[in-house]
C-alpha cells in the first residue's frame, strides 16, 4: 500500500510538472496560444456580391459568407492544407490528419488533445459581429440519412471584443462530434461527411492555428 501511495504521488508530481510547462509555453507567446510550429488558417468573411477569383487556394485561408451560414468539409489527409478556398458557393474544403484524441478507457470521456491541438481568435476591428462555429457529421445508414452537429459548449462563440485578441483551445469543439451520446474523432467513419459550420453575423476575420504534438508541419 504504502509503494502504491509512493507512485501515486510520483504521478501527480510529473502531471503538475507537465501542465506548469504547458503553462508556461502558452504564456510565452501572449496571445493565448502555445509556442512552436503551427499552421495558420484563415476564415475571411465576404459578401456574396464580392468577386472571387475561383476554388483553388493560393493561400491558407477560406473565404465563408460574411452574413449566413458556409460549410467547410474536412478531408483526410496526411497534412493540413486548403483544397476549396471559396466556401461562400456552399462547399468549401480543408485537408487535416486524424486528430487521435484521448479518451478515458472506461467511460468513453474525452481527455484531451492527441495529435495536434487547434487554436483559434477573431481579429480585426473591435465591434458587435458574431460567428458561431460547430462540427458536424452526415451519413446514410440502411437508407436513413443522419446529421449530428455539435449543441452547447461545442459550440465555438466568435467575437471581437475590445482589447487584445487571444487565442482559446477548440480542439475538443473542431475535432470531435457527439453522436447519441458518445463523442467521436472526426474520420471515426470514413464513410461519412465531417464538416465545419460556419454560422457569420458580419465577423471579418477568423484566425485557426493547428499545433502537431509529435511531428513539425509547414506553416
Amino acid at each position: 500500500m504504502r509503494m502504491r501511495w509512493s507512485m501515486t504521488l510520483a504521478l501527480a508530481a510529473i502531471l503538475a510538472v507537465a501542465l506548469l510547462v504547458s503553462s508556461v509555453a502558452a504564456a510565452d507567446t501572449g496571445n493565448g496560444a502555445i509556442s512552436g510550429k503551427h499552421y495558420n488558417l484563415n476564415l475571411i468573411g465576404v459578401e456574396k456580391n464580392d468577386k472571387l477569383p475561383n476554388d483553388a487556394n493560393s493561400g491558407a485561408r477560406i473565404f465563408v459568407n460574411l452574413v449566413g451560414k458556409s460549410r467547410i468539409y474536412l478531408t483526410l489527409g496526411t497534412t493540413f492544407d486548403v483544397l476549396d478556398a471559396d466556401a461562400t458557393d456552399g462547399r468549401g474544403e480543408f485537408m487535416l490528419p486524424r486528430p487521435e484524441n484521448e479518451y478515458d478507457p472506461d467511460t468513453g470521456d474525452y481527455i484531451g488533445p492527441g495529435k495536434y491541438r487547434v487554436f483559434i481568435r477573431e481579429l480585426g476591428k473591435p465591434s458587435d459581429a458574431k460567428a458561431y462555429l460547430k462540427t458536424c457529421v452526415e451519413y446514410w445508414e440502411g437508407g436513413v440519412f443522419y446529421s449530428y452537429c455539435g449543441t452547447g459548449e461545442d459550440i465555438v462563440v466568435l467575437e471581437r471584443k475590445k482589447g487584445q485578441s487571444l487565442f482559446d483551445d477548440v480542439t475538443r469543439e473542431l475535432t470531435t462530434v457527439v453522436i447519441d451520446g458518445v463523442r467521436y474523432d472526426i474520420f471515426d467513419n470514413e464513410l461519412a461527411d465531417y464538416l465545419w459550420e460556419y454560422d457569420n453575423y458580419g465577423l471579418k476575420h477568423v484566425q485557426l492555428r493547428f499545433y502537431p504534438t509529435e511531428e513539425p508541419v509547414a506553416a
